[in-house]
């Protein structure tokens, strides 16, 4: 397990191509961001964090063994090892809390967070996921920016005014 790297993974690798390709710009690990995000796009206030079903718990549920215990289901993506089991657990259960802390802090900040899971990178799933999320970046941007209707330009109500290149008819 301590061969496995944390940078420049297979999954993110594919998101951030993907990224590039269509267009949308980014930075890798921002150190001054809580957690440092995989993937910042600083023009859409968004971080995006590629997370490895396994070391952050993808649909793991947590169930108490009755001696104040706590164990975890395995999931489809996500099998605890047997052995040397309780610290899989905590370490899991930690990353869990870890990922959930770092994102209310991003959003107290307003930053905009999406989260993409490594099995949600599979190639049956994969043009769909990426789909979803230029879409989820391109509705981000479009909110962000909308015009309030209380900014926008108002035409004066008293119509006796002419424009600036109409000539008086009066």
């Amino acid at each position: 397990m301590a061969a496995i790297k944390g940078k420049d993974t297979k999954p993110e690798m594919v998101v951030r191509k993907f990224l590039w390709a269509n267009g949308f710009r980014y930075r890798l690990n921002h150190p001054r961001l809580p957690g440092k995000p995989d993937v910042v796009l600083l023009k859409y206030r968004t971080c995006v964090f590629v997370n490895g079903c396994f070391w952050h718990g993808h649909d793991v549920h947590t169930i108490s063994t009755g001696t104040n215990a706590i164990d975890i289901e395995n999931s489809e993506c996500c099998k605890v090892p047997h052995t040397n089991r309780g610290f899989w657990v905590n370490k899991i259960l930690r990353n869990k809390e870890r990922d959930v802390e770092v994102q209310k802090r991003l959003a107290e900040m307003g930053w905009h967070c999406i989260t993409i899971w490594e099995c949600e990178l599979k190639p049956k799933l994969r043009t769909q996921t990426l789909e979803r999320l230029a879409f989820t970046l391109n509705s981000i941007y479009l909110k962000d920016r909308s015009v309030h209707k209380s900014m926008s330009y108002q035409l004066p109500e008293d119509n006796n005014i002419g424009m600036a290149a109409e000539p008086d008819n009066k």
